[in-house]
């Protein structure tokens, strides 16, 4: 019991000692510490990944931007012909390896990707044509083999001869007949119009149906080939005459033909998601579909004259006349008494060669200091069909003098940006997007888990009126930003933004006026990126004002008129567009770059969606979707459900937005949700006949109602089919679509 009594002594002796100095350290603290001092320093590496976007740096940034540089890369790029695969585009191969290894202005790494691509080509020594035919066998009218010289330009014997890429070689004769637009519906109309197909030969001109469907379509109707012409009143504004257009003005001369690929696939043919390489499996050839089935020729509208204006047969309605300066006739065969007689035949002549070529994608790097595994991606094709100034150099040469003021900043220690950058000159996009979706297809799971955003720009300036900017809806709020940063050309008191509103604007339910962000098809690089991999993009350029031109592109499109005279003097003179273009789309850059939270705003999404709900939301419409126990009400609760999400993570965003030092892990969780929301509207089966297309959100519809892609393409299948069961589908797909891209967004421990 004593022994007990000296434990508890000692016990009570410690306990003691204890507290004392614990109150004597708490004392120490309170008075040895300075008040203002918040505690332990954060370690510097904390300040270093929370570190935003420099302003002043994007300034000077812009400041650099010179439309003389521009210029000269223009001048330089657009100097010879270069088709894909030809020397001329290899040798702009090096010219972008060289500026982007270049010792002071260069880039982190560049490297180039060869793919072995299925490509289509006409026989040099054996040309296209289309001719009239007589009864004896001799030729009457041979269409032109190539455009008209009218500068030194077209003289280039690089210059390809005007073909159909794709198209089968034959040689099919028959009566013509004049088809419009080679839609499926006008060929509808010339069966009810008594007007026999088969066995003949259809006109038809560019616009209303893809290349390839103008010869799929009438090759169902028993058409055995197919000329295609530009119309001067879809392109000129009516003007034919060679005194109204180049090089007088901007307008395409008689004799131009545009070239282009007659497929409506993108990517390699043979090679369907899979990269083109010499161990890939190759389909074979007669497997391909999408291409025209009978031998197809374009002409130029002076030769098209010759033969619509001798059609016989009933006139065409209104809205298919043209602007040749005649009656336009369905045909069949030529009219009496005009410059044949009836009993001749057009022959479509047709000597295409495929097989199989080496194309190059150019690869440049700027490695991201913070999150290198990040990547912002910026591309252009680099090949055209003869000079192609416009139509791709305009977007190359922009890309270059961005790349030469980042990669100076990057040489000179001034900057480095958070994330990497990755910038792609791809190959072969004339033919069918080739480089960029074997690009994509190459590097899939690393694209779709790392890839931030795709700028593509490609047309850099169609004309100089007022900006236009394509994209999905997240990338609406960095492009308005950028957009009111920079000034319109000539007239700096006027941002860009508020000369594009002026121009193309909706009305918003958020916002009110803005401008209008077009959706994206599947025209240029960007296809593959949002189609395939769910990866926010957008397409960049500026263009003319609809109200003074009714053009429906720039007139030299694909032709060998679209030279750097035709830039220089009739597209943008001064090239203060394209310096306009490069300042804008080096805005978003860097900030989607260096911007320590992404800046893209999901919420955008939800309007979109709303509206998409709205249009399926009529009357009729929900009254036959009633009658077949279809309900949109889980759509709708889908979609409030996102809103929710979406809300709910703009509140954590302006929470983290106030700290003066977030926490890494949140920033990168955020970003992450940014990032990959996309990702969550794509559905590999949504539309298992089309190749790459899972977008359900951008996929392309040919219903002319504007709500989600696959259900306004069912409903309109079933209303003449009957066949409801696969709109119900449909609406499943898009509302297992929609609740994903909210759980993607609602918070990580929920």
């Amino acid at each position: 019991m004593a022994e007990c009594r000296k434990n508890w002594k000692y016990i009570l002796i410690a306990v003691l000692s204890g507290a004392a100095v614990l109150t004597i350290g708490i004392l120490l603290g309170h008075y040895a510490i300075p008040k203002d001092t918040a505690g332990p320093a954060a370690p510097s590496w904390l300040h270093s990944v929370s570190q935003d976007l420099d302003e002043d740096l994007l300034q000077e940034f812009m400041n650099q931007v010179e439309a003389n540089n521009i210029r000269e890369n223009l001048r330089i790029l657009s100097s010879k012909p270069h088709m894909a695969t030809t020397d001329g585009d290899k040798q702009l191969v090096q010219l972008l390896l060289s500026r982007w290894r270049n010792p002071e202005t260069g880039l982190d790494s560049a490297t180039e990707a060869v793919y072995d691509v299925f490509l289509s080509f006409p026989d040099s020594e054996n040309p296209n044509s289309v001719a009239v035919v007589l009864e004896n066998g001799t030729q009457a009218f041979t269409s032109r083999q190539k455009e008209e010289n009218l500068t030194a330009d077209q003289e280039d014997q690089a210059v390809v001869q005007p073909y159909a890429a794709y198209a089968p070689p034959g040689n099919p004769q028959g009566k013509l007949v004049y088809a419009n637009q080679g839609k499926l519906s006008d060929y509808q109309d010339l069966v009810r119009n008594g007007i026999e197909l088969n066995g003949t030969i259809a006109i038809t001109r560019y616009g209303g149906a893809g290349r390839a469907a103008k010869a799929i379509n009438g090759a169902r109707f028993g058409v055995i080939g197919v000329v295609v012409y530009t119309d001067p009143g879809d392109i000129n504004d009516k003007k034919a005459s060679a005194e109204e257009t180049y090089p007088y003005s901007w307008y395409l001369p008689p004799s131009g033909v545009e070239r282009g690929s007659y497929s409506n696939h993108f990517g390699d043919l043979l090679t369907p998601y899979y990269p083109a390489k010499d161990f890939t499996y190759r389909i074979p050839e007669d497997q391909i579909t999408g291409i025209p089935p009978i031998p197809t020729q374009p002409i130029g509208f002076e030769d098209a004259k010759t033969l619509i204006c001798n059609l016989a047969g009933p006139a065409a309605n209104d809205s298919w006349q043209g602007s040749l300066g005649c009656i336009y006739n369905l045909g069949p065969g030529f009219r009496a008494g005009g410059l044949f007689p009836n009993t001749s035949n057009v022959q479509v002549n047709v000597y295409n060669q495929r097989r199989i070529e080496k194309s190059s994608n150019v690869l440049g790097l700027i490695r991201g200091s913070v999150e290198p595994d990040r990547y912002v991606l910026y591309g252009n094709h680099r090949d055209s069909w003869v000079h192609g100034a416009i139509d791709p150099s305009s977007g190359t040469a922009v890309m270059l003098e961005i790349t030469r003021i980042l990669g100076k900043m990057v040489k000179e220690g001034k900057w480095r940006p958070r994330r990497s950058i990755v910038f792609g000159s791809w190959g072969a996009e004339e033919f069918g997007l080739i480089g960029s979706t074997e690009y994509t297809e190459e590097f899939f799971s690393k694209l779709q888990q790392r890839s931030v955003a795709y700028i593509n720009v490609d047309i850099a300036v169609f004309a100089n009126a007022t900006l236009r900017v394509q994209g999905t809806p997240p990338a609406q709020s960095v492009v308005f930003k950028a957009t009111k940063q920079v000034q319109t050309p000539g007239d700096n008191s006027i941002p860009v933004y508020d000369n594009w509103k002026l121009h193309f604007n909706r009305s918003s339910s958020v916002y009110g006026v803005i401008p209008s962000l077009g959706s994206l098809g599947a025209g240029s690089d960007y296809a593959p990126f949002v189609h395939y991999l769910g990866i926010t993009s957008m397409d960049i350029a500026y263009t003319y004002d609809r109200s003074k031109t009714s053009a429906r592109i720039y007139p030299a499109y694909h032709t060998a008129f679209d030279t750097f005279d035709y830039a220089n003097r009739f597209i943008d003179p001064g090239f203060t567009s394209h310096q306009t273009v490069a300042r804008t789309a080096g805005n978003i850059l860097v900030r989607l770059a260096d911007t320590l939270i992404l800046p893209l705003n999901v919420t955008d999404y939800g309007e979109m969606l709303e509206q998409m709900y709205k249009a399926a939301d009529q009357e009729a419409i929900v009254t036959d979707l009633t009658s077949h126990n279809i309900s949109l009400a889980p759509l709708q609760a889908a979609i409030a459900q996102f809103k929710s999400a979406a809300t709910g993570l703009d509140q954590r965003i302006a929470s983290l937005q106030e700290e003066d030092s977030p926490s890494p892990l949140h920033v990168r969780t955020v970003n992450d949700q940014l990032m990959l929301l996309e990702r969550a509207f794509l559905n590999p089966r949504a539309f298992p006949n089309e190749y790459y297309y899972s977008h359900i959100i951008m996929a392309s519809r040919s219903s002319t109602i504007a709500t989600f892609p696959g259900l306004a393409d069912a409903y309109s299948s079933a209303k003449e089919l009957g066949n409801w069961e696969n709109v119900h589908h449909h609406l499943t797909i898009i509302i297992q679509a929609i609740e994903n891209a909210a759980s993607i967004l609602e918070p990580v421990d929920q």
